[in-house]
């Protein structure tokens, strides 16, 4: 019975282990099978995907064009911009057809791009063309440039003849000036006229003028809002042009230092003198003679505690307070050297002396005349009178009133002061408004 067991469970357990062994290898062929196909798939795809996807050349030809497509965009804004000025409206008109055109094509390469549909030319050849063409736009945009930049030139050129005519003739005119000014020194007290008067306020004007350019120029560097500034010393003024700003700054000025000039010395007194000598016309002649042809600086340091040095410390605190002097230079140097009796040496200060020195030799010729010269300014809303003013804005006030001599026209504010020498008058500059 155990022998014939052991004989037939023997080939059983053959069988059994040939019949898993073919189990796996069918199984394993059935693995193979799929994985085959399954690689296969996989190529097909990335074959697929390799077909759509374009090669390098082709990318770079595609740019090429993009490229290309926004130098021409670029240079028919360029056309479109130079159309306007002379305007040219047909130039225009076509102008805006290429840069529609343009921005078409631009379109059309995204779609191109998202599609991977391409030129059907070789890419060298789409590349070439397409930098011929952004060439081309670079060209013609320069081109456009040059004759924008031509145009400037040639206005500039024109503006610079202009001036320089200008110039011209306010060089003759100073000539003429310094040359009558200069007769002032061999006249007589008893020849001293009205016209002379006249002649030295001129020049002292364009003192003041120097300085309140430069006090502005100060301002401005100094981060000020200039605008606000004038606003603040002529309220409610409706300016007609942005420079016009300027003209209150100088009535600023002019309010400060003209202040007191009808006072023999302008409130600066010398306990030394007499009340004769204070009044005395030759006195102040001779004053004028001696202090018109002195260095301003020479003078002050020499006569440390002259009138005129006390005239010009005064007016100088009076004029830059202290938070004004700080927020432009930073310090109060000039602040305190002046409370030392000493003198700035500095080109604000030296400006700033040359127009109080004219001030000063103004007031001295004043008061040559007997009975002296006067100073005198307008109220704000006064009636515009042709005898007593001179409009600083006169172009602006003709378009205010519309070119009419029955249009009423106010005062504003008064720029500088005028003068009353005997049964003369000298005009005040006012703004109108």
């Amino acid at each position: 019975m155990d022998s014939v067991n052991r004989h037939d469970v023997t080939p059983s357990k053959t069988r059994l282990a040939r019949a898993f062994a073919n189990v796996l290898h069918i199984g394993a062929m059935a693995g193979r099978n799929r994985r085959l196909k399954s690689q296969d798939k996989f190529k097909n795809e990335v074959q697929k995907v390799e077909n759509c996807i374009p090669d390098r050349a082709a990318i770079e030809a595609l740019l090429a064009k993009l490229f290309a497509n926004i130098s021409a965009i670029k240079a028919a804004y360029a056309l479109m911009q130079h159309a306007q000025s002379p305007y040219d409206p047909d130039f225009i008109l076509s102008a805006d057809e290429m840069i529609v055109s343009e921005l078409k094509n631009l379109s059309e390469l995204k779609q191109s791009y998202l599609e991977y549909q391409f030129d059907d030319r070789s890419p060298d050849t789409t590349r070439v063309l397409a930098e011929i063409k952004e060439q081309k736009s670079i060209v013609t945009t320069y081109e456009i440039m040059g004759d924008k930049l031509d145009s400037q030139l040639k206005l500039k050129d024109s503006e610079i003849i202009f001036l320089k005519e200008k110039l011209d003739e306010v060089n003759k005119e100073n000539n003429l000036l310094e040359k009558k000014l200069s007769l002032i020194d061999n006249f007589h007290l008893s020849k001293l006229s009205i016209n002379n008067f006249t002649l030295f306020f001129r020049k002292t004007i364009k003192t003041i003028w120097s300085f309140v350019a430069l006090f502005c120029r100060e301002m401005e560097y100094a981060g000020w809002d200039l605008d606000a500034a004038a606003l603040s010393i002529q309220r409610d003024t409706i300016f007609s042009k942005p420079n016009d700003k300027y003209y209150a700054f100088e009535s600023f000025v002019c309010q400060e230092m003209f202040d007191d000039f009808n006072d023999p010395y302008f409130s600066v007194y010398n306990e030394s003198m007499t009340e004769q000598t204070k009044r005395s016309n030759v006195f102040f002649f001779n004053k004028f003679l001696e202090l018109r042809s002195v260095i301003t600086a020479d003078y002050l340091a020499r006569k440390q505690k002259s009138t005129f040095a006390r005239f010009c410390r005064s007016k100088y605190l009076k004029l830059i307070n202290p938070e004004m002097e700080i927020s432009l230079f930073g310090n109060l140097d000039h602040r305190n050297l002046l409370n030392s009796d000493e003198y700035p040496k500095t080109h604000f200060f030296y400006t700033f002396s040359e127009m109080a020195k004219h001030i000063w030799l103004l007031h001295c010729l004043a008061f040559s005349f007997s009975p002296e010269a006067s100073v005198f300014q307008v109220r704000k809303g006064c009636r515009f009178s042709d005898v007593y003013m001179e409009s600083v804005n006169r172009e602006e006030t003709f378009f205010m009133s519309n070119g009419s001599s029955e249009t009423e026209l106010h005062v504003g504010f008064t720029v500088i002061p005028g003068f009353r020498v005997g049964k003369s008058v000298v005009q005040c500059q006012i703004y109108l408004c």
